[in-house]
């Protein structure tokens, strides 16, 4: 028998929703509506420990837009579940955000810790892996805005840790001047600069998080899903390509290259790139690459099920 629920995961770069039916007995996840918005609501946090107004603002609206779809589908507060990660985690102003969105979707968002966000994205990329193509023990790396999740285990988690080097928040600490105006071009001290923040936080990593242990390297979120797409060589973003397409080093790496010799025009005007992430995608790369490098990893699986199929499973 199947049960309808619905998920909404909110980083510090974007919000975004799943309605499914899911059938426990067969371990099957069934969407009806999937969709992101790029709402920036870790904008300046990193700098000031705050959520700034128009940023809470615009998650809202994107909250209306969802309680919205929900009521089409059917879906009330007792099947819905909304998980707050990094950005909300940080910031002194929380309350405000909490009660923001349970007077809109009558629900309290559950500010998680860095290890539940790591269980539920390790549920949501490996429940459905093919096994013998994709053998365990898995590496699962979910690159978001302010933070980023190693989590590694074979049917279960066994260690986990979330670090602060996300896209958004490596953008604002190194290619944003005090004027707000983000370096479209990084420099190659900047570029080194970003580099030793992700080795630093991966020194860390490893001290509790076997990295190289794996089999399997599966990457999750929207740096590493637009990377597959660009290397895939796409004219549109086509999610059913996308999902478990592999993603070799070289490509990674090639890449990553011309995303960061590229003007904001030039990356914008790529046909997969979210209008959201033209601005961080040169972080996130950077991330994932290093990672890569660190692990000695040849090629990963991209999933585009990730931490919000996790949250949709936890209602099952």
């Amino acid at each position: 028998m199947t049960t309808r629920v619905a998920a909404i995961d909110c980083g510090t770069n974007s919000i975004r929703l799943l309605v499914a039916d899911l059938d426990p007995s067969t371990g099957e996840l069934h969407d009806l509506d999937r969709r992101m918005e790029i709402v920036r609501l870790g904008q300046g946090v990193d700098r000031t420990g705050r959520l700034a107004p128009e940023a809470l603002e615009r998650t809202f609206a994107a909250c209306r837009t969802y309680a919205s779809a929900l009521e089409e589908f059917g879906v009330g507060p007792d099947r819905l579940r909304f998980v707050a990660t990094s950005a909300s985690r940080d910031a002194e102003n929380r309350e405000e955000f909490v009660r923001g969105v349970k007077d809109i979707l009558g629900v309290e968002p559950e500010v998680i810790t860095g290890d539940q966000e790591a269980e539920f994205s390790y549920t949501g990329a490996t429940r459905e892996l093919d096994r013998a193509a994709h053998p365990a023990p898995y590496l699962v790396v979910d690159i978001g805005g302010g933070s980023t999740e190693f989590v590694v285990g074979d049917g279960e988690v066994e260690a986990a840790l979330s670090v602060d080097v996300g896209c958004v928040r490596l953008t604002e600490r190194h290619l944003t001047s005090a004027d707000g105006t983000i370096t479209e071009t990084p420099s190659r001290e900047q570029t080194a600069a970003i580099r030793a923040d992700v080795e630093s936080a991966l020194d860390e990593v490893e001290k509790t998080v076997p990295l190289r242990s794996a089999h399997t390297l599966v990457g999750l979120a929207g740096t590493v899903t637009t990377l597959g797409a660009l290397a895939l060589d796409l004219d549109t973003y086509d999610p059913g390509r996308i999902h478990h397409a592999r993603l070799t080093y070289e490509e990674a790496r090639a890449q990553t290259t011309r995303l960061l010799a590229a003007t904001h025009d030039e990356r914008a005007a790529l046909p997969v790139m979210h209008p959201g992430r033209v601005d961080v995608i040169n972080a996130g790369a950077l991330v994932l690459l290093t990672v890569m490098e660190r692990t000695g990893t040849e090629e990963l699986v991209v999933s585009e099920h990730d931490i919000l199929d996790g949250i949709a499973w936890s209602l099952a």
